[in-house]
């Protein structure tokens, strides 16, 4: 599953903006405050109002009205349609899924919410979920392509007006679509790297199967992978080795205190040391690999600025990895303000962010002319941007 296209219409500084033909690592550039957290915030939106409600995942962010865009009349509502490609009864189809949401009596409802492809080659995409203000229908048998119309069995449904249908329907298997997009909803992670909790030893309990947002739960899932998946280790320190000069090796050890630590070996040194006495940018590889090895991926996930902490050099051998993690199925958002990052990337994979009039616009590398052109003469993606020419993305 690979998201292709998002689409947001009022949604905070994004008054009516699209971001097409997404490639598997998509990376985002910007000044600060044109948009970039906020387009990644998109994923969490949906995931809240999923895992809670509508209302509340507007709470979170400070109600309608701090959500919707600025000097927009409330009468209006806040749109986000995203398109996803999946295998679908042995075919690869764009699936559609459209969220429309405004104010009734100044409470959120979802006023519109579908879900849609094509059945076939031709023809227009099929409304598979379909419903409007807390009522509407679901094919129930949705993989019966070879029916007609008026023989696909549609079931109709109520739900909370501030509630989303694919929250019920999502945790059927017979519903592919919806099945699949609350699964990618669900499992959607964020990086939020905080070098500070990651460091020194950590109580034994925990969650250990998958990197937390902070990196707080690093020993912990180095030592799930260190016990129960040891050729993933093996590889994350061999990795290590090889991106990290000087690092020997890394294991995970038991205080004599019952707490957990990192230790790792130089390779100039006979004495190893604990993560405490580890370099900044040392940790923080660490646990990207970590993340980025998982042996149960995230189908998708966002870094925002991964250059911090990090020495210049390592910045092209991160981007080497997180590529390799979206060409084996996930797919990887990026946001950055690294000449050095960008200079690993490809032509396809950079977008960048302007305001004007106070909304946010998007614009790809590729299809400025002059970029291109560059490109095509070998020059790199970040001596562009520093240079200037992502026009409208530094500050004003």
């Amino acid at each position: 599953m690979r998201i292709a296209s998002i689409r947001l219409k009022n949604f905070k500084n994004f008054r009516d903006a699209c971001i097409d033909d997404i490639p598997r690592l998509c990376v985002i550039v910007g000044a600060n405050g044109s948009g970039k957290s906020t387009l990644f915030d998109v994923f969490g939106f949906l995931k809240d109002c999923l895992t809670f409600n509508v209302r509340q995942a507007l709470q979170a962010r400070g109600g309608f009205n701090e959500v919707i865009s600025r000097n927009v009349d409330p009468h209006e509502s806040i749109e986000i349609e995203l398109r996803f490609r999946m295998e679908i009864a042995g075919i690869e189809r764009l699936v559609t899924y459209f969220l429309e949401i405004g104010l009734d009596e100044r409470k959120p409802v979802v006023r519109r919410e579908i879900l849609r492809y094509k059945r076939g080659r031709y023809g227009s995409p099929f409304h598979f979920i379909d419903f409007a203000n807390g009522s509407g229908s679901a094919v129930t048998n949705e993989e019966d392509f070879d029916k007609q119309d008026d023989a696909l069995e549609r079931e109709m449904q109520t739900v909370s007006r501030d509630a989303l249908a694919i929250k019920g329907l999502g945790q059927f298997e017979r519903f592919k679509a919806a099945n699949s997009l609350r699964q990618l909803l669900e499992n959607w992670h964020v990086s939020d790297f905080h070098i500070n909790l990651a460091r020194g030893s950590k109580d034994v309990i925990g969650e250990s199967n998958h990197l937390s947002v902070t990196g707080d739960n690093l020993q912990l899932v180095a030592r799930n992978l260190f016990e129960n998946a040891p050729d993933v280790f093996r590889k994350i320190v061999s990795v290590m080795q090889h991106r990290v000069p000087g690092v020997s090796d890394v294991e995970p050890i038991l205080t004599e205190d019952g707490r957990l630590v990192l230790r790792f070996q130089d390779e100039s040194s006979t004495d190893p040391f604990i993560d405490r006495y580890v370099s900044d940018g040392t940790i923080k590889m660490f646990a990207y690999l970590v993340l980025l090895y998982d042996p149960d991926p995230h189908p998708l996930l966002c870094v925002e600025e991964p250059e911090n902490q990090l020495y210049p050099t390592l910045l092209w051998e991160l981007a080497e990895e997180f590529r390799a993690y979206a060409e084996q199925g996930g797919q990887v958002f990026v946001s950055t303000h690294s000449p050095d990052f960008l200079n690993a990337t490809q032509l396809d994979e950079v977008y960048w962010l302007i305001r004007e009039q106070g909304s946010t616009k998007i614009k790809r590398a590729r299809d400025d002319e002059q970029i291109a052109a560059f490109m095509a003469e070998g020059d790199q993606m970040g001596y562009l941007w520093k240079e200037g020419f992502f026009r409208g993305a530094g500050p004003q």
